[in-house]
């Protein structure tokens, strides 16, 4: 139990100030209830003797104010304890959601989304249950046992060990059940995972779903799954209904030993009339806390299963990260934009898997402030070539270099921070136009929006909407043509005023002559920036510095758009440079 709970140990110490006013909260509501029946049988012995006015209202007033102040305690309790699980999930939500943005992009190839989502939610909540109610009313069960235990012996320790008789037989059942209730808790959770997955990808590609008519086989699909997690909850239920039952079953067979050995304890003058509804009264308030060991047992059992999956994402480490960066490096450093590739090898899933490389043996040198298109057939190895300088993927160390040093020796944020990057699948956020622009740079002015929204050859469209710049896009800008989407990434890349500018394929959703419109404006944007940009349009790359045709992951051609065509040896770059000569 306790390694299960390990990972947590962290933020138990951060509270643990708290934890100790809670838990002297905690049993000083307990000695006070404790006392309760006490109170009953002196007055009940002492109202024996003879009734005064005075006698009813000393012992109605105890009672009042052993109740009044042991409310008083239970709130306390119930606020510092359940406050403290509430700042645990917080900050536990907290470190899970940084964690994960630092996870490279692979990662959430490997990991789907709904998984993901579930942990963060259903998951966590199941934690913050443990963390609270759980510790809370797992020490007020102790406690409270304890205490009334000590009482039970001091009125008569033969009538209670015959009335606790039934109670390991409680024990025995909690071990057994609470063990089958953490196996299938943990299968409820895994189908949670799978049914949010399902929605989140359904709703995701709602647009294809429609087009494909596929609506009423995803339902199908979605009811099946839904129909598993309810058959897994309710066979979580059928033992949580046994196990409750069955634990009052085990007080209301103590509670008639009680009756019937009491009884006899009574006539037999062993007790008094006032000990045997004290002992009465501690069984009766015993009640809850051996109901409440069920529910405990299923809150600790459901939050062990949660924690085991949360930890499962917090222990998967980054795999692309700052560890070899150079501490010297100052984190407002501006590159200059030299970027070199020496002898790069690339596998996606590396030497071991039996896939082959994208990228074999490629050199390559880009100087500061030039332009580089790449052409190539699909598959070649493009967006991968340009994905490895923002490192959204990591190379060899030493194969890819930025004004001569590794880009390892950039810490990540320096890196990216004089990069801006146009990916081959525009994703924009459900915001607005603005913010989706000033997205990397949150402090632009208006007038740099605009500005950026018109190197994109987009500002004059947005400002025709109805709430101009304010408009929202939708989750990722259904609302807007593939045209806008791709002209929205650009503004949001060149309102960084990057030293590298990355365009893959940012030009594809265009028309031709938008596309002119655009290359017009983004040669004022390229001068003095080191400019990489894919596409499978010749007019796009025929006026940058160099051209690169990479043909199955190797660069065959390698020079300004007149120079090639001199050496065609592929059939695919045939094609490619007989093309760019139709359009030369």
């Amino acid at each position: 139990m306790l390694a299960t709970l390990r990972p947590l140990f962290p933020y138990l110490r951060r509270y643990r100030r708290d934890f100790v006013w809670g838990g002297l909260s905690v049993v000083i509501s307990n000695a006070i209830w404790i006392f309760f029946p006490q109170v009953i049988r002196i007055a009940i012995d002492d109202l024996n003797q003879g009734v005064t006015r005075r006698k009813i209202f000393l012992y109605a007033g105890l009672l009042v104010a052993i109740s009044a102040a042991k409310g008083v305690f239970l709130f306390l309790t119930r606020w510092i304890i359940i406050g403290i699980s509430r700042e645990i999930e917080f900050d536990l939500r907290n470190d899970l959601f940084r964690h994960l943005e630092r996870q490279p992009s692979a990662y959430f190839h490997q990991h789907r989304t709904g998984d993901i989502m579930a942990r963060m939610t259903n998951d966590l909540n199941a934690v913050r249950q443990l963390l609270g109610p759980a510790i809370m009313y797992s020490a007020n069960t102790v406690l409270f046992s304890i205490g009334a235990l000590y009482f039970l012996l001091r009125i008569s320790p033969r009538l209670t060990l015959v009335a606790l008789v039934p109670l390991p037989l409680a024990s025995i059942l909690v071990q057994v059940l609470g063990r089958k209730i953490h196996e299938r808790f943990e299968r409820i959770q895994a189908m949670y995972s799978e049914i949010s997955a399902q929605a989140q990808e359904n709703f995701s590609g709602a647009r294809l779903v429609r087009a494909f008519a596929q609506e009423e086989a995803q339902i199908a699909a979605f009811e099946k799954s839904n129909k598993e997690n309810i058959r897994r909850g309710l066979r979580l239920v059928q033992l949580m209904g046994m196990l409750w039952p069955t634990l009052e079953f085990v007080l209301g067979l103590a509670m008639a030993i009680t009756l019937l050995v009491g009884g006899h304890e009574v006539l037999t003058h062993r007790i008094s009339i006032g000990g045997f509804v004290a002992f009465n009264t501690y069984m009766v308030m015993l009640t809850w806390p051996v109901i409440a060991l069920g529910w405990v047992v299923n809150l600790w059992q459901r939050g062990t299963a949660s924690v085991v999956r949360i930890n499962e994402l917090l222990s998967d480490k980054p795999t692309i990260d700052d560890a070899a960066a150079d501490p010297a490096i100052p984190s407002d450093l501006t590159l200059r934009g030299n970027i070199e590739f020496h002898n790069l090898d690339f596998s996606y899933s590396g030497a071991d898997s039996g896939r082959s490389e994208v990228l074999h043996s490629l050199s390559l040198r880009i100087p500061e402030g030039s332009s580089l298109a790449i052409v190539g057939p699909t598959g070649s190895g493009k967006s991968t070539l340009v994905n490895l300088i923002p490192r959204l993927y990591d190379a060899a160390p030493g194969a890819v270099l930025i004004d001569g040093r590794p880009i390892r020796d950039y810490p990540l944020e320096v890196l990216r921070a004089n990069i801006g990057f146009v990916p081959q699948e525009t994703f924009l956020f459900s915001q607005t136009i603005r913010g989706n622009i000033a997205f990397g740079a949150p402090g632009a002015s208006e007038a740099q929006v605009l500005e950026a929204a018109e190197a994109a050859h987009i500002r004059r469209e947005f400002e025709e909407f109805p709430a101009g710049l304010g408009t929202m896009v939708g989750e990722r800008g259904i609302t807007l043509s593939g045209g806008q989407k791709q002209r929205t990434a650009i503004a949001r890349a060149v309102i960084r005023n990057p030293r590298i500018l990355i365009l893959d394929d940012a030009l594809a959703s265009v028309d031709t002559y938008t596309e002119e419109q655009i290359l017009g404006e983004l040669q004022r944007v390229m001068q003095g920036r080191t400019t990489l940009f894919i596409s499978h349009r010749i007019s796009t790359v025929r006026h940058a510095d160099q051209i690169a045709v990479l043909v199955a992951g190797r660069i065959v051609e390698l020079g300004t758009h007149d120079e090639l065509g001199k050496l065609t040896h592929h059939p695919e770059e045939r094609e490619l440079v007989v093309s760019m000569k139709k359009v030369g």
